[in-house]
């Protein structure tokens, strides 16, 4: 039988139910295209020596198969659901912070409808949308004033325009850092304007260097919390009570840019090292920034805390609009910090939950991982203790006891067995450690270890 004859016409291949639901799904639109590429590659099968079908049911089964699965992948989102199973707990590449159930209701309630998101219900006028999240920030923070931008290199970058912009910002060279994705602290404050005056040096910064430099055209003292990075051995830097006590009595606003946005107990910053934002307002700093995805747990948002005035002042500046946050972030947000106010983070906040996760509840876990999978024709898995950590340009060099499920191939290569984990759906993100694959539960969500197990068992 002919090519032509075998293959069914776009026509009668749309008159089957399958591509009528394929057409309900995806559009006429696409669902026609698919058909046309896939019968033009059949086409040229046919006229090959070997053809993979003999009749026109065959055929049109066949184009209808493969415009199926060519639609799935083309209409398939990129970003999807993984399982962190690294121990890294603020992962940048994996989306940083997990939002806690309420704040994914909360995002889901406000983002499904209209919201008031710049309307006064009370005086039945337009509002302002800095009004959300301002109480809890100030409640959780003890700061007068908040505002709220979409990360933290964003407050940095509207804080140094609305304050310094024209006029020199005060910041030691050990704190002129790079953050993440290249972008570098001296490059952020010279977009915003401000004119960059270096002191010390990378090792050292003494009080007296701050005070030597202050002049006229100083606007502000810039402190850069080490975030992301740690400089050891001999080093000198001063408390920040030396900063403030400076920038009073000189009336110059000490800027802190703090990262991480640890909103926990004291016990928290003298377990991972990262101060909290609660004790720098209490020493007097007249601006301080962070970020909302990193140890604060809530969604990618940078947070503005301080004195009224100046926090005005950074509100309304031209920038502020290219800068703000939607409703759902708001939603996110300000389920976040209720939480906090609440006095119940430490149980309902993911990251929270993870940082205070004992070994011996790690170890439960790792133990039932690996009992399940024992037998496993692809790998042998056992318990082995190890260690996770914060992540996110928060806390460097950190390093939290942990228990690990050990997954050691019998015949492939750790890397193989990593990819396939990374092929799973939803795709188990892992480390590799001596030829082996580690499984971290510290990061894994409890709700979802069945889930882990599940997807490992069906490896083949």
């Amino acid at each position: 039988m002919t090519t032509p004859r075998i293959l069914p016409s776009i026509d009668q291949l749309r008159q089957r139910p399958g591509i009528c639901s394929l057409e309900t799904e995806y559009g006429a639109s696409a669902v026609l295209s698919a058909l046309r590429a896939v019968a033009d590659a059949l086409r040229q099968e046919l006229a090959g020596p070997a053809p993979s079908v003999e009749n026109r049911e065959q055929a049109a089964g066949v184009i209808e198969r493969r415009a199926s699965q060519r639609l799935e992948h083309a209409f398939a989102p990129s970003l999807i659901p993984v399982i962190n199973a690294t121990g890294v707990i603020v992962h940048t590449n994996l989306g940083r912070a997990p939002l806690a159930a309420a704040a994914a209701r909360r995002v889901a309630e406000v983002g499904a409808g209209y919201a008031n998101l710049e309307y006064d219900l009370t005086g039945g006028q337009r509002g302002s949308r800095s009004v959300h999240a301002e109480q809890l920030l100030t409640r959780v923070t003890g700061a007068p004033a908040a505002a709220v931008v979409n990360n933290n290199a964003a407050a940095v970058l509207l804080t140094l325009a609305a304050l310094a912009s024209g006029r020199e910002a005060i910041v030691s060279r050990g704190e002129l850092v790079e953050i993440g994705g290249g972008f570098r602290i001296p490059d952020v404050m010279r977009q915003s304007g401000a004119d960059v005056r270096e002191i010390g040096t990378t090792n050292k910064t003494r009080t007296a260097d701050y005070a030597a430099a202050i002049s006229d055209r100083t606007a502000i003292i810039l402190r850069v919390h080490p975030s992301n990075f740690r400089i050891e051995g001999f080093t000198e830097r001063p408390g920040l009570d030396e900063l403030v006590a400076l920038g009073q009595r000189f009336e110059i606003p000490v800027v802190e840019d703090l990262g991480s946005g640890n909103l926990l107990t004291a016990q928290a910053e003298a377990d991972i090292g990262e101060p909290a934002v609660s004790a720098s307002v209490a020493a007097g700093v007249s601006v301080c920034c962070f970020s909302g995805d990193k140890l604060l747990g809530g969604p990618q948002a940078g947070i503005i805390v301080g004195d009224q005035d100046l926090v005005s002042r950074i509100r309304s500046h031209p920038l502020m609009r290219a800068l703000r946050v939607d409703k759902m972030t708001y939603a996110a947000l300000e389920a976040t910090l209720l939480e906090y106010a609440r006095g119940r983070a430490e149980t309902t906040i993911p990251v929270a939950r993870m940082l205070y996760a004992t070994t011996e509840t790690l170890g439960q876990r790792a133990h039932a991982l690996a009992d399940r999978l024992a037998g496993h024709a692809l790998f042998t898995s056992d318990v082995v203790e190890g260690l996770s950590t914060v992540g996110g340009g928060g806390a460097p060099g950190s390093a939290i006891a942990t228990r690990l499920a050990r997954l050691t191939p019998k015949a492939r290569s750790a890397r193989w067995l990593e990819s396939r984990l990374r092929e799973l759906r939803p795709p188990v993100i892992a480390r590799i450690v001596d030829d082996c694959v580690l499984l971290d539960l510290r990061t894994v969500l409890p709700e979802q270890d069945e889930q882990l197990i599940e997807s490992l068992q069906t490896l083949t």
